[in-house]
């Protein structure tokens, strides 16, 4: 046997041993608080990013439709060679007055916006320090440049100052970090880290794709909700998101900031450069779901009702549950595979929900992740809640 064939034979067998062999469910409908998954039939869904229910809106699908019909699947090329629809310019006009910042950059994934933002401002000279609990996407950005990289301890402000002095020599200093945290669902302590990157005459930049369209009375995000500017002197200086989550649930990503960091982008960012743009029907959709959300800010206040709801009844149940406004309401259970099968078991019952562990969430901290939607009814939520006080018989103590 080849040498790749051997790895790759091993590695998936110790897998399926373990017991955290992972397996992509299969859907037979869109997705909403309901679905159809093949092998399980009807279920709840408490495990998708659809945090406004905006994923199968029929406005949301007739704007893609209409995307389609006007501006067909894209351009086959990148922008600059072959150009940028009017509908792209739009909705990176629509993102920047929607979050306050001069101007937005959309790309394909907000991994894709990570990735085409941290190397191409990150040089030789220059230190990135980062949140030891950021998304998998800023921890590759990173790796991608030829910065020095640090990372300070979850949110200690303490260990942030330090690792600032530390790289005083920098000419560049990039503090980078999560809005919302995915998988402790914690909000990043933005008013604290701004004072401090003023301090230190550091730029920071925040991934709030967990938090655009969940958190502050308009859904602008863990900016409006902390009470902190999108831009200007005593304000974020960078802001990467998502419309693949709460804006529309489709695919994409921005960055947004300076009319002269999104040029700058425009000449420099190698994922913007050489990959196409944003699909036509889904850069429609996400304007759209922007559009919707501006008319319905009642989303954002149902959303946090629901999610209030839940912990509150998880907690009646016997869970352990951390305080937070976000959407994402995680439940830890240590053990990888102790995680997998408590989420089979709840699907079972009709209750999808996913549990994570190794290499999502670090060794000893699986856990099953519940993630609300505006869209869910009480009904939901007390047929959810059931079946965790129908689990929690098989919880460890």
């Amino acid at each position: 046997m080849r040498t790749l064939d051997a790895r790759l034979a091993e590695t998936l067998q110790g897998l399926r041993q373990a017991g955290t062999y992972k397996t992509l469910r299969s859907l037979s409908a869109p997705m909403g608080p309901v679905t159809r998954l093949h092998a399980a039939g009807e279920v709840l869904v408490f495990c998708s990013n659809n945090y406004l229910g905006l994923a199968n809106d029929p406005e949301i699908v007739e704007a893609a439709r209409q995307g389609l019909a006007a501006y067909g699947a894209g351009t086959s090329s990148v922008r600059f060679i072959c150009g940028t629809f009017d509908c792209h310019l739009a909705l990176e006009e629509k993102t920047a007055e929607f979050l306050g910042t001069e101007a937005a950059l959309s790309y394909s994934s907000c991994w894709n916006a990570n990735e085409g933002l941290i190397p191409a401002l990150a040089g030789h000279d220059d230190a990135i320090i980062s949140d030891e609990a950021n998304h998998a996407s800023i921890i590759d950005a990173g790796r991608l440049s030829q910065a020095d990289r640090t990372v300070f301890i979850h949110s200690d402000m303490d260990d942030l100052a330090q690792k600032l002095a530390d790289v005083h020599g920098a000419a560049l200093k990039l503090v980078v970090s999560d809005g919302v945290f995915s998988m402790e669902g914690d909000v990043a302590r933005l008013p604290e880290m701004q004072v401090l990157c003023r301090q230190h005459d550091a730029v920071l930049v925040i991934d709030d794709s967990h938090g655009t369209g969940v958190l502050g009375p308009r859904g602008r995000g863990s900016h409006e909700h902390l009470r902190v500017p999108a831009s200007g002197p005593n304000g974020i200086d960078i802001l990467t998101g998502t419309y693949g989550k709460a804006l529309g649930g489709g695919n994409g990503g921005f960055v947004a900031g300076s009319r002269d960091l999104i040029d700058y982008l425009v000449q420099r960012s190698r994922p913007h450069l050489f990959s196409n743009a944003l699909a036509p029907p889904t850069a429609c959709a996400a304007l759209k779901a922007l559009e919707i959300l501006e008319r319905e800010p009642e989303r954002v206040t149902q959303l946090h009702s629901n999610v209030t709801r839940m912990r509150q009844g998880l907690r009646e149940i016997g869970y352990e549950v951390t305080d937070s406004p976000t959407g994402i309401i995680p439940i830890m259970i240590g053990d990888t595979a102790k995680a997998l099968a408590l989420s089979e078991g709840l699907l079972e019952m009709g209750v999808f929900v996913v549990g994570f562990g190794f290499p999502v969430v670090p060794e000893g901290k699986a856990r099953l992740r519940v993630q609300m939607s505006a869209a869910h009814t009480d009904a939901h939520i007390d047929r959810a809640l059931d079946a965790f006080a129908r689990l929690k018989a098989n919880l460890p103590d």
